[in-house]
């Protein structure tokens, strides 16, 4: 087996750069190195790499992956997924290849003037033997029926379209793994990869992963966990496995970003395990027929008009249109007037499927629901995503315990500031993390009071579908409140507790609190009064701030 840099990594697509790495993880020989995730600092660029091969005797192989359904236009134009959005494969590995050569012969490296050739891996897709372009030569191209020889593909792209001087040398290999490790910024990098979670079947535990398969047995079901214990993952899981049945299936939530996020993953499936529809209960509605409200509607027309209007369109719509089995994502959002327009969706509202995720401790929505369902719920009880640190600190906040699975990471950060000046200083936060050398897009600043002016611009700018797909972009900062981004995470994530909404009692406080602080996976830095975060957390947070570190800023 190679050498693995990192030695497990983390994959953040839905399948296609973990397929590929195991196939060459099997393949490539001892002597062989196999990085994934480089990145490169070129210039003001940020790139990554998605997997190097450093061959000892052979040369250095960039892979580009891309995962899921992949086709080229007449006008040769490359697209990706369900829509079909344009990609530069080719354009990207070339990028690619001259910064890295670049980058080594710079430092000096001999590695820098070794053979290199690139390699663009589309492990969901198959591609004719006889595929030829005047970018791409197809024995450039590592398909899926290629996996069973990927490391053939491989030294065949070397030995046919490499370029450089020289093979790699045995002795140039450690210097090389030496820089590329050391070429993230401190201990940013290398926290933050090794945090990926990307809710993947492959990196749940074994209990998760027999249960996504017992799920199969059953008609209804609930399931109930803490943040972070992998809830999203299983729906998604569990809309698949009922897709692949040939079932009629929707995949439901009632937050945006959330609702962006499924359908994102969702588009990158094949056609047989896609569900009929992902997305907002809302807009559910509105793609049966129900009317758009001009203006700001009142509360109720969300809480009770547009769930009639659902009900009574389910009724009226053939059967062939409704679902055979819904999944609801965070569960806990959904009133019990929505409860019935989704059994009325049904094709068999007393039998059909039903399955239910949510964690009570993130009911942060003044609304009562509670899922038909009679069956005692399944109950997750570990933190797959966050570090030991966050994840006892936002445990502090629930009613019960979850059990903190992911490693130790960089203690809670604290900056002492009133509600009022929570925004300001959490700016100055985001400063500071950039200057330490934090990538722009692993950071995200949330409040749980008034939104942030960034938040407003943004929106007002780009609509929110523009909002969120800048967020699942992961080029720059992200703002957002609390509320919106339930069932979402950051690398990073700096909660400015600006107060809470008026009225509401210290029970809203402690779960807005407690969705804020589970929403980051590496490192947490809370900005607010700490004694009335302590006063709303009770001693079991009083105990755990003590071990954070008081951030005096410069």
């Amino acid at each position: 087996m190679p050498r693995l840099v990192p030695s497990d990594p983390p994959v953040r697509d839905t399948g296609g750069e973990r397929v590929v790495w195991e196939a060459l993880r099997a393949q490539l020989p001892d002597e062989a190195v196999l990085f994934a995730g480089v990145f490169l600092q070129d210039g003001v660029e940020q790139r990554e790499i998605d997997l190097l091969v450093a061959w000892p005797d052979v040369g250095l192989v960039v892979v580009e992956v891309k995962g899921g359904h992949v086709s080229v236009d007449e006008d040769g134009t490359w697209r990706q997924g369900a829509d079909k959005h344009a990609i530069d494969p080719i354009g990207q590995l070339r990028g690619v290849s001259h910064a890295l050569t670049e980058l080594l012969r710079r430092r000096g490296l001999d590695a820098g003037h070794a053979r290199i050739a690139h390699v663009l891996a589309l492990p969901h897709t198959p591609v004719p033997r006889d595929w030829e372009s005047a970018g791409l030569s197809r024995a450039q191209v590592l398909d899926r029926d290629d996996l069973a020889r990927a490391a053939g593909v491989v030294k065949r792209a070397l030995d046919e379209h490499g370029s450089g001087h020289r093979p790699l040398l045995v002795e140039d290999v450690d210097p090389l793994v030496e820089f590329l490790t050391g070429a993230f910024p401190s201990h940013v990098e290398i926290l933050a990869e090794a945090a990926e979670h990307q809710d993947r079947l492959d990196q749940l535990t074994a209990e998760q992963a027999r249960l996504a398969a017992m799920f199969d047995r059953y008609p209804r079901l609930q399931v109930v966990g803490g943040a972070g214990t992998g809830k999203t993952w299983l729906a998604l899981e569990v809309a698949r496995r009922r897709a692949r049945e040939g079932k009629r299936v929707a995949l439901l939530c009632y937050s945006r970003g959330l609702g962006r996020y499924l359908q994102r993953i969702t588009s990158e499936w094949s056609a047989r395990d896609r569900p009929a529809y992902v997305g907002l209960f809302h807009e559910l509605a509105h793609a049966w027929g129900a009317p758009r409200p001009e203006g700001e509607p009142p509360s109720d027309f969300w809480e009770e008009t547009l769930p009639a209007a659902l009900r009574e369109l389910a009724s009226a719509t053939p059967l062939e249109k409704r679902f055979d089995a819904i999944v609801v994502d965070e569960a806990q959002d959904f009133g019990d007037p929505w409860w019935l327009s989704t059994l009325a969706c049904l094709r068999d509202p007393a039998d059909g499927g039903l399955f239910v995720f949510l964690d009570e401790e993130q009911k942060v929505f003044a609304r009562d629901g509670a899922a038909p369902i009679d069956v005692p719920p399944v109950t997750l009880t570990e933190n797959l995503r966050s570090t030991k640190q966050i994840a006892q600190l936002s445990g502090a906040l629930r009613t019960d315990t979850v059990t903190p699975r992911g490693g130790a990471g960089a203690p809670v950060r604290v900056v002492e500031s009133s509600f009022e000046d929570a925004i300001d200083r959490a700016d100055e936060v985001l400063d500071a993390l950039l200057d330490e050398g934090w990538e722009p897009g692993r950071l995200a600043l949330l409040t749980t009071g008034s939104r942030h002016p960034m938040q407003h611009e943004v929106v007002s700018h780009h609509g929110y579908a523009g909002y969120w797909d800048e967020f699942f972009a992961e080029t720059d900062v992200f703002y957002g409140h609390v509320l919106g981004f339930k069932g979402l995470e950051r690398t990073v994530v700096v909660l400015a507790v600006n107060g809470f909404r008026e009225g509401e009692d210290e029970d809203y406080a402690r779960r807005l609190l407690y969705t804020g602080i589970s929403r980051a996976r590496m490192l947490l830095v809370v900005v607010g009064p700490r004694g009335e975060l302590e006063r709303v957390g009770g001693e079991a947070v009083r105990r755990r701030l003590a071990d954070a570190e008081e951030w005096e800023l410069a």
